[in-house]
Formats: structure tokens, C-alpha cells, sequence
């Protein structure tokens, strides 16, 4: 048996060191006494309202300022459609109608209308890239871009639905129910606005879609439904403003039945639900793509 020195391995390690060295290799050897670290713990998972809350305050300042001349469009606009119809409209259930249907009118424009053309854009210019990389919920971008949107109604909705029950000679006590009816119905049609915003393949596609949603919202819901044809006013039925307008105008009456003001604010936060999940939903498919 040949025993070999130890300088002999020592020194053909070296070689082999060297020639790993001279031709680019790397060793995967650790070399002993060298001490193993464990990998660095992730960051905890963003949670839904901290992220909420700071998409909604990121969305309001940006929409204060790009929005503020669209909101007086629109709330001048179901102005004058009320004092349009005033002409051919003298009371009773009709007036209702058209107070309460001019009123979500213009929850309809911003948060279905807007949101839609919104979206949309951001969409054809990459701007969902930039949601995307952020450690926060696709839940909480929609709703907090919905619930923006959604409160910049607020000043119209309620200055439409005073000047209409003056201008009708409507009463004014139970107005009180808006502070429902804009977030429900809001919700609901900011659901949707969203979702053709991020489900059209164009931006032009998302503009048309929202100016075809707010007419809808405009000829189903602020004309009387008793004078629509039958299938119109199944389309009417499936509007989610309906809802909205059906609670606001039984408030009208010197009796309300609250029991049907609360069915149609359920049915609303319903289809809101509804709608903000396929929004939700309608995000995530965007933005990976």
C-alpha cells in the first residue's frame, strides 16, 4: 500500500482550486466553520382596511381635483332634465319618480360612468401595473377607487333631490334616507362601472360602455315605470339604480312603508355585493395579463 503525504493532497486541492479559478467555474463547496443563516423573514401580509383606507384617501385627492367640473356637469344636468319635465309632470307618482330617478342620475355619472372610463384607461396605459406591484389587496384597489368616486355624489345628489321636491312641492322630512341610498346605490353601480371598465378590451370599448350605463340609468329611472313598456321595464328591473330610485321615491309619500324602502335598499347592497366581486374579480384578470 502507497501512502500518500498530506502536503501531496493539500497541494492537488490547490490545483483544482485553481484551475475552478482560472476557467470560471464556481465551487459550491461551503467552506467549514463557515456559520448557516436562515433565510429573512417576509413582511406580513397587507391587510384589506389599512389598504383600503389609503387607496380611498390616494383616489380622493386625485379625483378632487380631475373630477370636481365633471361632478357640477352632472348634477347640472338632472337639474335641468327635473325642470324639463316639469312641464309635463304636475305631481303625484310621476313627480316622484322623476325626483328620485334624477337624483341617483347623478350617482350614476360619476360612479358608473366615470369609473368605467377610468379604468379603462388605466388598463390601456398600464397604469394597473403599478397597482399590481403594490403589497395591497385587488379588493381594496376597487373599493377604494368605488368609494371615491361614490362620495363625490354626495353634494349633488342631495342638492338634486332638495331643488326636485321644492320644484315639485315634494316633502322634504324624509330625505334623510340619501344617507343610505348613495353608498348602496353607489356601491352598486361603481361595481359595475369597474368591471366594464377592466373587462373591455379597449378604452374607447370602456367609454362607450359607461355613456351606455348612464343612459340607461337616465331613460329607466327617471322616467315613471307605469309608463314603460313591458320588456323595457324588465330591463329596468335588472338597472342597479332601480333599486336606489324605488327606496328614494317611496319616501315621497306622507306615509312611507318603510318595510319596502328596506327591500329595495337590501336588494341594493345585494347587487352591490354582487357587482364589487366581479369588479374584484375583473381586476385580477387584468392585471396579470
Amino acid at each position: 500500500m502507497t501512502i500518500v503525504p498530506a502536503e501531496a493532497v493539500s497541494g492537488s486541492s490547490s490545483v483544482r482550486t485553481a484551475r475552478k479559478t482560472a476557467t470560471g467555474e464556481t465551487s459550491t463547496e461551503t467552506p467549514p466553520g463557515t456559520p448557516v443563516t436562515a433565510p429573512a423573514p417576509l413582511a406580513p401580509r397587507a391587510r384589506l382596511f389599512p389598504s383600503l383606507a389609503a387607496v380611498y384617501r390616494a383616489q380622493l385627492s386625485r379625483a378632487r381635483v380631475a373630477r370636481i367640473p365633471l361632478l357640477f356637469v352632472a348634477t347640472f344636468q338632472s337639474v335641468g332634465i327635473m325642470i324639463l319635465m316639469r312641464g309635463v309632470v304636475e305631481g303625484g307618482n310621476e313627480a316622484r319618480a322623476v325626483v328620485a330617478g334624477s337624483s341617483v342620475l347623478v350617482v350614476a355619472f360619476v360612479a358608473l360612468n366615470l369609473l368605467a372610463q377610468y379604468f379603462g384607461q388605466m388598463r390601456a396605459s398600464g397604469g394597473l401595473d403599478h397597482y399590481a406591484t403594490l403589497p395591497v389587496p385587488p379588493a381594496a384597489v376597487v373599493l377604494g377607487a368605488a368609494g371615491a368616486y361614490a362620495s363625490f355624489t354626495v353634494p349633488g345628489t342631495a342638492l338634486t333631490a332638495v331643488a326636485g321636491s321644492v320644484l315639485f312641492g315634494l316633502p322634504l322630512t324624509h330625505l334623510w334616507v340619501l344617507v343610505a341610498v348613495i353608498p348602496l346605490a353607489g356601491a352598486a353601480l361603481a361595481g359595475l362601472g369597474a368591471a366594464l371598465g377592466l373587462l373591455a378590451p379597449r378604452q374607447e370599448l370602456a367609454t362607450l360602455l359607461g355613456q351606455l350605463g348612464m343612459s340607461a340609468a337616465l331613460l329607466l329611472g327617471v322616467l315613471p315605470a307605469d309608463r314603460l313598456p313591458g320588456p323595457i321595464g324588465w330591463a329596468r328591473d335588472l338597472l342597479p339604480s332601480t333599486y336606489g330610485v324605488e327606496a328614494l321615491a317611496r319616501t315621497f309619500d306622507a306615509r312611507p312603508d318603510w318595510s319596502a324602502v328596506g327591500l329595495d335598499l337590501g336588494v341594493c347592497a345585494a347587487v352591490g355585493v354582487v357587482s364589487l366581486a366581479v369588479a374584484t374579480w375583473a381586476y385580477r384578470r387584468a392585471a396579470v395579463r
